[in-house]
């Protein structure tokens, strides 16, 4: 199964992280686990830069699903630069999609990932309309 990421997509936020030694697994690539960790990272970034972070009882984004599509191997040394990208906001959700490149390789995809997204209310375990400030931001 391959996801691609939509043509039609807002750039919402963009880091830069490096790969650690420890990432790497038997076969001198990064590990998959850790393509899914700096999606999160990033992703969880995103969420405190729009002050979207979840309160215990209170109403905050969980991921319902999600994916990651491997291109080419990202190996030690080097800095992953991720962008991040929304789109697609339904009544209680919307898709966050992510590309991953070496920092010192502009443009060249190395891995691309998403996931949905869903806004929920923790004490009711419901979920919620999107906020209007947020449906602002991936709108």
């Amino acid at each position: 199964m391959k996801f691609e990421i939509p043509e039609k997509k807002k750039l919402v936020y963009e880091m830069v992280m490096p790969i650690r030694w420890g990432d790497m697994d038997a076969m001198n690539h990064l590990n998959n686990a850790s393509y899914f960790r700096f999606l999160e990272t990033c992703r969880i970034d995103w969420f405190y830069s729009i002050n979207a972070i979840a309160k215990a009882g209170g109403e905050g984004a969980i991921i319902v699903n999600a994916f990651c599509s491997f291109y080419t191997q990202l190996q030690y040394p080097g800095d992953v630069r991720i962008k991040m990208y929304v789109s697609d906001p339904g009544r209680t959700t919307f898709e966050s999609w992510a590309t991953m490149e070496r920092a010192d390789e502009p443009g060249k995809i190395y891995a691309a990932g998403g996931a949905t997204t869903i806004w929920v209310d923790f004490a009711t375990q419901k979920a919620q309309a999107l906020p209007d400030w947020l449906r602002a931001i991936v709108s």
